[in-house]
């Protein structure tokens, strides 16, 4: 493993990814943590993220954990970017940075870059945001038809987060993505990474860590972080966090668009068709190495990867 190398701990929601970090990093003191998740960067939003400890990580901080705002969108451009600059400062202090998650897209332009697209200003966001509020998803998909039909039509019409994104750099810069996406990209980290990957034995074996993590969450006052965080933030629709699994099911409930009885079931759901698009990600990308299901020789295997650095 050269030097200049870092690690990708991939798999899907529930799977174990974090113990496994959590075991590496307290046997390997140069290991510095990096979060790939495109939920835990924001502040509040803990159970339902499965976040470590407060305990955890202050015995081992993970990068790009509690950045923002519930309110604030975070971009997958700034997520390459800041993932970039810790990692330079990790290996800046001599250590070996592990970047461990489920974003499978946050994984994709870490290896493959990013095109590069200006920044949008508040105004133009703010503009398609009420656009959206109040035209629903579909007529801003019909919109965006107009402006660059080439997005519009690899986009659901129900992808309200996507849409507003390129209606937004259509009208921000009179180009659309699909045209900024041919330009020259911000390039991803650049040099060799070792990606492994942690996956369960089978579907029904996810199924049921699932199930009995949510129940767990569920247990640990989940439903109570959720009405906190509604209290607290206006957690408009739009936003990222607000559509967070478990918490946009949570919040419809506590919003009066459906009722409680079914909110478990919904949760449930949801995670599960979350976890199907990790793995099928995860089938696209090429060069990983499947860690075995055994947790211990897992462990064994990093292990002996970043001591070899």
């Amino acid at each position: 493993m050269p030097p200049e190398r870092a690690v990708f701990l991939m798999g899907p929601t529930a799977v174990g990814k974090s113990d496994l970090a959590i075991r590496l990093a307290d046997s390997v003191p140069k290991v510095g943590l990096i979060s790939v998740d495109s939920v835990m960067v924001y502040r509040g939003l803990n159970i339902g993220t499965a976040k470590p400890s407060p305990e955890l990580l202050a015995r081992h901080p993970h990068a790009l954990v509690d950045i923002r705002s519930p309110t604030e969108p975070y971009s997958v451009a700034a997520f390459l970017a800041d993932a970039s600059d810790q990692v330079s400062t990790l290996r800046r202090a001599g250590r070996i940075p592990v970047l461990v998650g489920g974003s499978m897209l946050y994984f994709k332009v870490l290896r493959n870059g990013l095109a590069r697209i200006p920044r949008v200003s508040s105004e133009i966001r703010s503009k398609v945001r009420r656009f959206a509020e109040a035209h629903g998803a579909p007529a801003l998909h019909r919109r965006l038809c107009s402006l660059d039909p080439e997005t519009a039509a690899r986009l659901q019409p129900n992808d309200t987060q996507r849409l507003q994104r390129a209606t937004e750099i259509c009208l921000a810069t009179g180009s659309s993505l699909s045209e900024w996406q041919r330009q020259p990209a911000m390039p991803g980290l650049g040099e060799p990474v070792q990606s492994f990957v942690l996956l369960p034995p089978t579907r029904s074996v996810l199924h049921e860590r699932i199930a009995k993590r949510l129940r767990r969450m569920l247990d640990q006052g989940l439903v109570d972080e959720v009405r906190g965080l509604a209290d607290k933030y206006d957690l408009v629709d739009t936003l990222p966090a607000a559509r967070a699994v478990g918490y946009k099911q949570i919040l419809d409930c506590i919003r009066g668009r459906v009722c409680w009885s079914g909110m478990e079931d919904r949760v449930l759901a949801a995670t599960r068709q979350m976890a199907k698009r990790q793995l099928t990600w995860l089938n696209s990308f090429k060069g990983l190495t499947r860690l075995p299901e055994d947790a211990n020789d897992a462990f064994s295997i990093l292990e002996k990867t970043v001591q070899a650095t």
